[in-house]
């Protein structure tokens, strides 16, 4: 019996131990120029239902079921998803800073419940080129403190990032 208090004990210290060297926030974002002025990039970032045209998870999941509410491009309109593989939530904008940056609220229900905040910045490079900044931060709490010892947010978001960024280059670019 002593044994077994032992053991226990000694998963409980590993478990503290583990969430005490966790990681408490993450910050993920990637960048790309693209060559168009910044007002025009700008207009098309701060709606919700163009995401859906760059969106590496719209590729995964083009069948997944959505909802927007409020009105599109202004501060409260909320997108919602539910998918098989990407999971459901939604993401509320929160902050438009005109002609700059659109800030929201992500909120992941499944597979596990976390919010997060993300952003999307337009920045000038030169009158016909704009620098794009997309990204989202947040707190690890208990139990994902343990599980971002183990994966590493940056590489499993990251290259999601880069491949809609890269879509919203060829699509704006086109146009």
């Amino acid at each position: 019996m002593t044994t077994i208090l032992y053991i226990i004990l000694a998963i409980v210290l590993l478990i503290v131990i583990l969430s005490i060297l966790g990681p408490k926030h993450y910050d993920v974002s990637r960048s790309i120029e693209i060559s168009k002025p910044k007002a025009e990039v700008f207009e098309y970032l701060k709606y919700l239902k163009n995401q859906q045209k760059w969106s590496p998870w719209d590729k995964k999941e083009p069948d997944m079921e959505k909802r927007f509410t409020g009105t599109d491009g202004e501060v409260g309109a909320i997108s919602y998803w539910k998918g098989k593989k990407v999971g459901e939530g939604e993401q509320e904008i929160t902050n438009i800073v005109e002609g700059e940056r659109m800030e929201g609220e992500l909120r992941f229900m499944k597979p596990f419940k976390s919010t997060s905040d993300c952003y999307l910045i337009a920045e000038e490079v030169s009158p016909n080129k704009t620098k794009v900044i997309w990204g989202f931060k947040g707190r690890n709490a208990f139990p994902m403190t343990i599980m971002a010892l183990f994966m590493n947010m940056d590489k499993m978001v990251g290259k999601d990032f880069e491949e809609g960024l890269g879509d919203l280059k060829l699509l704006l670019e086109k146009s």
